[in-house]
């Protein structure tokens, strides 16, 4: 492309502080480096994460930077020993990486690369500690190693999945995040088998996206938990049989489940990261059966694991982005996995500050940004 090798002038919403509105800025977007893909975003979704790290309440702050990191787009140039990406190859840009040579990569049972594990403090590239971005010659952080809400981004190879071109990546651009972190926990982790009941706890992106897995697998009876009852309908569209609101019961919701399920479920996946859902996922599970997910600290009685009770944590829904993500597409392109469905919004990029403010106000699943106008 004309542009390899230059540096690249473009729009961007930058981050300049905590809390405050994105500004669109024109921001120069350096070559790539050795091992660093310039990708054109095309499209972008808006996740919790960005949101969180925008926040910055509890976080490290690290501004002026630009966020975003569920996106679909196309490669524009490779730096020094990219050899697996030309320009023109359709791409998901993700926020944890593969390098394929390390003990997690190499391994068949994590994704926790060694090089490129999710690193949220880090604003610049790992090759010499520099940003891409600059505005003015002023440095702007990166984040997640994406920094999607961008026309142009630089990303290290190792975080960048080649996937099928006819794939539509107005759609497709959701696996690289959280979709593929709900969906994974359920197909990679507690792989239910046709005819389990498996219970599902909070009903955001993920654990509808889990709630999908659950469906795919061919659960006969899948049991949405959440304290609002709004998800209920919503819940439907991706298997929902039974519904239950933690609010509505004197009792634990874990002893609900057991008597509606004469003794628990077979599978349970909690997608809220809150420690109470944590051990009413893990205790509503039948004896002998199941697996619970997320990792916390919480207190639960030693004869639930003496009762064959299992509990595992999974990042990314257990999927190496380079060699896992493309199949995660191909189901999507197989019409096995259904993704339209968690597509409520849809704005240019312009509009990026309604995103935030729609999930603001928790309106919608996901919200897709068109990068053109």
């Amino acid at each position: 492309m004309a542009t390899a090798g230059k540096v690249i002038k473009c729009k961007a919403a930058v981050a300049w502080e905590a809390g405050k509105p994105l500004s669109m800025e024109e921001v120069e977007v350096a070559p790539p480096q050795a091992m660093e893909v310039r990708d054109k975003i095309l499209y972008t979704a808006l996740c919790h994460t960005d949101v969180y790290f925008w926040e910055a309440n509890g976080q490290t702050p690290v501004f002026p930077r630009i966020l975003g990191h569920e996106a679909g787009g196309i490669v524009e140039s490779v730096g020094e020993g990219v050899t697996e990406l030309v320009p023109g190859d359709h791409v998901l840009p993700v926020f944890t990486g593969e390098c394929k040579e390390c003990a997690h990569c190499m391994s068949e049972e994590s994704n926790l690369c060694d090089l490129l594990r999710i690193n949220v403090d880090r604003g610049v590239m790992i090759d010499d500690g520099q940003s891409r971005f600059t505005i003015d010659g002023k440095p702007i952080f990166h984040f997640l190693g994406t920094s999607t809400f961008s026309e142009y981004t630089v990303i290290h190879v190792g975080c960048v999945a080649k996937i099928d071109p006819e794939a539509p990546l107005d759609k497709v651009c959701l696996l690289s995040c959280g979709i593929s972190t709900g969906l994974g926990a359920t197909l990679n982790v507690t792989k239910p088998k046709k005819g389990m009941t498996v219970a599902i706890f909070g009903l955001g992106a993920v654990g509808l996206a889990a709630m999908e897995g659950a469906r795919m697998s061919g659960a006969s009876r899948i049991i949405g938990v959440d304290l609002n009852p709004a998800k209920h309908e919503q819940a439907k569209k991706f298997g929902c049989t039974d519904f239950v609101n933690p609010k509505d019961h004197t009792k634990p919701v874990q002893e609900v489940i057991v008597e509606m399920t004469d003794g628990g479920v077979n599978r349970a996946v909690e997608c809220t990261g809150n420690a109470d859902a944590m051990i009413s996922a893990f205790e509503c599970v039948h004896d002998g059966w199941g697996v619970a997910h997320k990792e916390a600290v919480f207190k639960t009685h030693p004869m639930n694991f003496l009762n064959e009770r299992t509990l595992r944590g999974t990042f990314f829904g257990n999927y190496k982005p380079r060699t896992g993500l493309p199949g995660v597409v191909d189901m999507y392109m197989r019409k096995e996995l259904e993704l339209d469905k968690f597509i409520t919004h849809s704005l240019p990029f312009s509009q990026i500050n309604t995103a935030f403010d729609l999930m603001l106000r928790g309106e919608g699943l996901r919200c897709v940004i068109r990068m053109e106008e």
